[in-house]
């Protein structure tokens, strides 16, 4: 730190409002969009990726157990149980896979924020705290995109 680094920080040095006004820049210099874009894709990639694989065999077969899980357990309206299980293992891999590589990042948050909501009102009306927490990460690369750390941003996409 500078000499005028310390007095910029310091309380006595404009009361401790600016020194307020002095952390609250520097925490937003050290938490670029960048960055928090990549963890929330990593974190949220690591959640549904995690999902998916307890309900394959091997590399892809979706097991007898995952199927049985959304007949008996999850019970989707409109839906039937084996074509859910199927569109929920596929849609976790693939979803998980293009968060981390940071493609069409927007479009994979926005699927993903649709089957939290899924999760939330037909399978578990009770976990709001987890969901309501994905969905705060989710809305965050809806509205803001991937970041500088993303095939988008090599692509040109937005």
């Amino acid at each position: 730190m500078t000499p005028n680094t310390v007095s910029r920080l310091s309380p006595t040095a404009g009361g401790p409002r600016a020194w307020l006004a002095q952390l609250a820049h520097t925490a937003a210099w050290l938490t670029p969009h960048s960055l928090l874009a990549l963890v929330n894709r990593i974190a949220l990639a690591g959640i549904f990726w995690l999902s998916a694989r307890t309900k394959v065999e091997g590399w892809f077969t979706i097991s007898d157990s995952a199927y049985a899980l959304f007949s008996d357990e999850y019970k989707l309206p409109l839906i039937a149980p084996h074509l859910a299980a199927q569109m929920a293992t596929v849609a976790e891999h693939l979803f998980a896979v293009l968060l981390v590589l940071g493609l069409f990042t927007r479009l994979s948050a926005l699927a993903l924020l649709g089957m939290t909501l899924v999760i939330q009102v037909f399978v578990y009306p009770d976990a709001w705290p987890t969901h309501l927490s994905w969905a705060g990460l989710l809305l965050y690369l809806v509205g803001r995109g991937a970041g500088d750390v993303s095939l988008d941003r090599a692509l040109g996409l937005r």
